[in-house]
């Protein structure tokens, strides 16, 4: 586990949810209010859980979902794509691989249609704690031929970007090309698991270092996640699970322990 994870108490309250998205003006860093998202719009809740991954797995009576995978992320050393919202995340699993461009805090309904094409991407909204935002995501399979170059032969990303995912990156967040020193961090092994009782999924990351993190999360519809958090926080009270009191550092620790040194 993270050894800055502090634990929050678990109280019942009434949650007030923050509302924000970041303008299609990305690259001057514009925040504007955000109305409620409509009610069946897909919404993710994600927690984090400061409680050891395998108390996790016993307390909620997990089950592993699917086999290992081996995570790569790709920004720059001083991590500037972390800090305007975009993540490039590379998932491989055998000789397959996923290569992912996800944004965060975007306004779903206004977003042209083309620019987020059903067949390559989503825009869906993500809850952490008591903020909820919506996320562009926009992905492409790639071979092992092409996980070789990005991972071992440290090709530009570039190179394996599918268009939906340039001309987002040029035409909305006006972040083409690429920062010259983009590199691959990595890998992370990220294992799944799948509540047996319950319908939830539990990732657990652990980086070269050793060091997990755990995440819990669950796909609902908007009008439902609000009670649907509060079942889960229910949950895991009492199969005494601690929710870590941060719900944003995470990414960036794990991030930050693929930078440090060797």
């Amino acid at each position: 586990m993270w050894h800055d994870c502090a634990v929050k108490p678990l109280r019942p309250s009434v949650l007030l949810v923050a509302l924000v998205w970041t303008a299609t003006s990305a690259a001057e860093g514009v925040q504007l209010p955000q109305p409620p998202p409509p009610a069946g719009a897909p919404t993710e809740l994600q927690v984090g859980l400061c409680t050891p991954a395998e108390e996790v797995v016993r307390a909620l009576a997990l089950k592993p979902n699917g086999g290992p995978v081996d995570v790569w992320f790709f920004d720059t050393p001083s991590l500037t794509m972390f800090e305007r919202g975009v993540r490039f995340r590379l998932r491989i699993s055998g000789t397959k691989g996923e290569l992912t461009l996800k944004v965060a805090n975007q306004h779903c309904s206004s977003i042209a249609p083309d620019l987020v094409p059903k067949s390559a991407g989503k825009c869906e909204f993500d809850r952490h704690g008591d903020t909820i935002a919506g996320a562009v995501s926009l992905s492409r399979k790639i071979d092992h031929h092409q996980i070789r170059h990005l991972t071992v032969d440290r090709k530009p990303l570039a190179e394996e970007l599918s268009p939906p995912q340039i001309r987002y990156l040029r035409d909305v967040l006006r972040l083409w090309p690429l920062p010259a020193d983009l590199r691959p961090l990595g890998p992370i092994d990220l294992r799944r698991y799948r509540g047996s009782a319950k319908p939830y999924d539990v990732d657990v990351w652990t980086v070269p270092s050793g060091a997990r993190d755990v995440e819990i999360g669950r796909k609902v519809r908007f009008a439902d996640a609000d009670a649907a958090y509060h079942t889960l926080m229910d949950d895991l009270a009492k199969a005494k699970v601690d929710v870590c009191a941060d719900q944003s550092a995470q990414s960036a620790v794990r991030l930050r322990a693929l930078l440090a040194p060797k």
